[in-house]
């Protein structure tokens, strides 16, 4: 079974040894995301979601590089700093998977590798129509 690793190019990739995604067969797990654009800047600064919706924007894109669609998301892992902001990312988590359903995990953590990091968030895809 062929190995994919999927990058975005950030320096802490090599620095950290991780990829974005890794695609192993028909399975892809998209690595824990968080709402730092290009250019290393935070999007929606104190907007939990905001941030969340931002994430979700990039975990379609590395799924789309490998080959797969939000659609082929079976399960996601939200991490927060506070759990009272839960309502936020689950309302963003609803307008993109809604119709989908994956599991989801939504947990509160002591804090993220940012202070302004409000939300984190993994996915994993299975994608049907490998041949």
């Amino acid at each position: 079974m062929e190995r994919i690793n999927i990058s975005s190019g950030t320096r802490w990739e090599n620095e950290v040894g991780y990829s974005r995604a890794v695609k192993m067969g028909n399975m892809i797990f998209v690595s824990g995301t968080t709402s730092v654009n290009g250019k290393g800047e935070i999007y929606g600064l104190g907007n939990a979601y905001e941030q969340a919706k931002f994430i979700f924007r990039k975990i379609e894109t590395s799924l789309e590089e490998a080959g797969a669609s939000l659609k082929d998301v079976v399960r996601t892992r939200m991490y927060v700093v506070d759990i009272q902001i839960w309502e936020e990312v689950g309302r963003a988590h609803g307008e993109v998977f809604g119709d989908i359903k994956p599991s989801a995990t939504l947990v509160q953590v002591n804090s993220l590798v940012e202070p302004d990091l409000l939300v984190e968030i993994e996915a994993d895809a299975v994608i049907n129509n490998q041949e």
